[in-house]
């Protein structure tokens, strides 16, 4: 058997563990903290610089009370106010509080930059890890979730990143500095804490995790609103058509209360967390500012001596309220932002799901690549189901030579596009095999397998940009002319020529801008520039006019000739030239051969074919 030119694949043979997943665990909350962690140390001197501008900013801001309670004391002198001492310290308090300003703002725009670059990163990640992952996954997961993953779940950790992150950060630091502070004024009164901050602490982890679960569900039900609202947009025209806009949007109004309500629970019981915390903070102050008057009235009259633990000035009194607040205060934000924190995990553990999804399987070690493909393909007991309950091919067996074309019909259902997925290695066969030109493609690289075919389908595919590029995109480095022979070919170059911009035409998102027709003619333009050794065509002149569909037919001959051809088509004129046609039912081949033999046989395809022409 004459057999095609297959290469070893270096890349694959070497790299064998470049398709590894990550293992890290991303159902807790530590798991999604630590690998968040990860992106925001890859900018490691930023946010060092961003920590030192912390410690500055919130040290600076903890010498304030001390020159504020010295002044107090200088003020309450009891041998009358020292003036001087009084106006150091308060160009002392102002120096201090305007540099800590300054510094706060540093930090701000510097958190804020971290924060979008790695929004960035996470973003074309993800999106590089769709470009990966197999056909399968995108048949069984709604486009509209998957763009909210890319769009409000990364931008919801880009919130907490550049704004959250500062704030604990801060706290920290303010909270560690004022019970330093506090302990060198006044030790009694820390006793305080001992009971208040425990209280805080066990309250805010309770509340926790009664609430994460609610962020993660809010974040389900928005996806599911943006995958039904995506899907409801894209078929407007039908909407319409079957005035079924009430029905719509009843439909979405349902969705949108779940998804309010969803958002409405979690951020309800998010925001109890903060006032019951500042209630028990503020309590804290209360017994602090009681007992902290004591003991001054007691030292101020003498009952207690200087030096003592019990001593207390009344600066010193005003130090301790104010870096109680300090310390209460940044407690009193962590549990504010806690459950934005929560949000933000939620979002990341549905974004790193996506990274963490296996990619198709990759070429073996030893997988060939395919040079020169002669196009002889053979089906040899080939079954397949997408779910293992549910078989849609049966033992098929086909042996296509080279430069056949061979045409599948049947009812809708019957398998006819699944044979196109598994050519193309979209989806694995369950049992048989499928050879190209003697090889198993199972072990032939999946870019070399998918460059040797063509496909011009049904649905076609435009992206934003030129006509020029559209076409283009069917070969690396295509020329202008080149170009324009394809759209000769496929007796688009008239219309493209009438354009004001010619080949320099921008096309819009999904070519809205040009007609059904246009967008399947500029299609097939591009598979006539790609020229590939084979060619599937599924039902690739079904949106044209039947006049354009015969001329479109004379260059598609001309486009098939000596390549192997794969034809599904509903309109049986346009393949009676077929060597081969295969008739499809229930994922069974039941009858097969030429046009003429399968009319003289008068089964399904005899009574299909004079069902479209009577």
């Amino acid at each position: 058997m004459n057999r095609g030119n297959f290469t070893r694949n270096p890349a694959a043979a070497n790299n064998p563990n470049k398709h590894s997943s990550n293992k890290l665990d991303k159902k807790t909350a530590k798991g999604v903290f630590i690998r968040l962690s990860k992106y925001v140390l890859a900018y490691y001197p930023m946010f060092l610089t961003a920590v030192i501008l912390t410690l500055i900013s919130n040290h600076l801001s903890l010498l304030g009370p001390l020159y504020s309670g010295e002044a107090i004391d200088a003020i309450a002198n009891k041998s009358g106010v020292q003036f001087d001492t009084v106006k150091l310290n308060i160009l002392k308090m102002i120096l201090c509080y305007a540099t800590a300003a300054i510094t706060s703002y540093l930090l701000a725009v510097l958190m804020i930059k971290i924060s979008q670059k790695i929004t960035y990163t996470m973003r074309r990640q993800v999106f590089e890890k769709l470009t990966t992952l197999p056909v399968s996954y995108f048949d069984t997961h709604a486009v509209g979730d998957v763009i909210s993953r890319i769009s409000y779940d990364i931008d919801t950790i880009n919130s907490s990143l550049s704004h959250d992150l500062v704030q604990v950060m801060t706290s920290l630091y303010t909270v560690v500095g004022s019970l330093i502070f506090m302990w060198s004024i006044s030790k009694p009164l820390i006793a305080v804490f001992a009971v208040t901050v425990p209280a805080s602490i066990i309250f805010t982890r309770y509340r926790s995790k009664k609430v994460r679960p609610l962020f993660s569900a809010r974040s389900a039900k928005l996806g599911e609103l943006n995958a039904y609202a995506e899907e409801m947009l894209s078929g407007c025209n039908t909407i319409r058509a079957y005035n079924r806009e009430d029905e719509i949007g009843r439909r979405f109004g349902e969705r949108n209360k779940e998804a309010m309500d969803a958002y409405y629970k979690a951020e309800y019981y998010g925001a109890t967390l903060g006032p019951s915390v500042n209630f028990i903070n503020n309590l804290s102050l209360s017994l602090v500012m009681i007992l902290g008057g004591i003991l001054f009235m007691l030292s101020s009259n003498g009952m207690v001596k200087a030096g003592s633990v019990f001593f207390l000035t009344i600066g010193g009194v005003g130090q301790f309220v104010q870096y109680s607040r300090k310390f209460a205060g940044p407690i009193n934000e962590f549990a504010n932002i806690l459950h934005e924190f929560q949000s933000a995990f939620s979002a990341a553990e549905r974004v790193f799901r996506i990274l963490d999804e296996p990619t198709e399987i990759p070429d073996s070690k030893d997988a060939l690549t395919a040079d020169n493909v002669n196009g002889n393909v053979k089906l040899a007991n080939v079954t397949f189901g997408y779910v293992s309950e549910k078989q849609i091919l049966k033992d098929i067996s086909i042996d296509v030579k080279p430069g056949q074309t061979v045409a599948i019909v049947g009812p809708t259902g019957a398998g006819k596009t699944t044979i196109i997925n598994l050519l193309m290695r979209f989806y694995d066969v369950d049992g048989g095999s499928i050879l190209l030109d003697g090889v198993d493609i199972r072990h032939i690289t999946r870019r070399s397998l998918r460059k040797a075919f063509t496909m011009v389908l049904q649905d076609t595919w435009l992206f934003h940009g030129t006509i020029f590029d559209n076409i283009a995109y069917g070969k690396e480095d295509a020329t202008l002319e080149e170009v324009k022979a394809a759209a000769v070919n496929s007796r688009i170059d008239t219309f493209i020529e009438s354009l004001p911009e010619g080949y320099d035409t921008v096309i819009s998102d999904d070519g809205v801008n040009i007609s059904k027709g246009q967008k399947q003619l500029i299609t097939i333009a591009r598979a006539f520039l790609a020229d590939s050794e084979m060619l599937i065509l599924d039902e690739a002149t079904s949106n044209v006019d039947s006049r354009t569909e015969i001329k479109i037919q004379e260059a598609m001959n001309r486009l098939m000739s000596s390549k192997t051809c794969f034809v599904i088509a509903h309109r049986l004129s346009t393949i009676q030239n077929a060597d081969i046609i295969l008739v499809l039912r229930d994922g069974k081949i039941t009858e097969a051969g030429n046009h003429d033999t399968l009319m003289e046989l008068k089964g399904f395809y005899y009574t299909l074919f004079n069902s479209q022409f009577e």
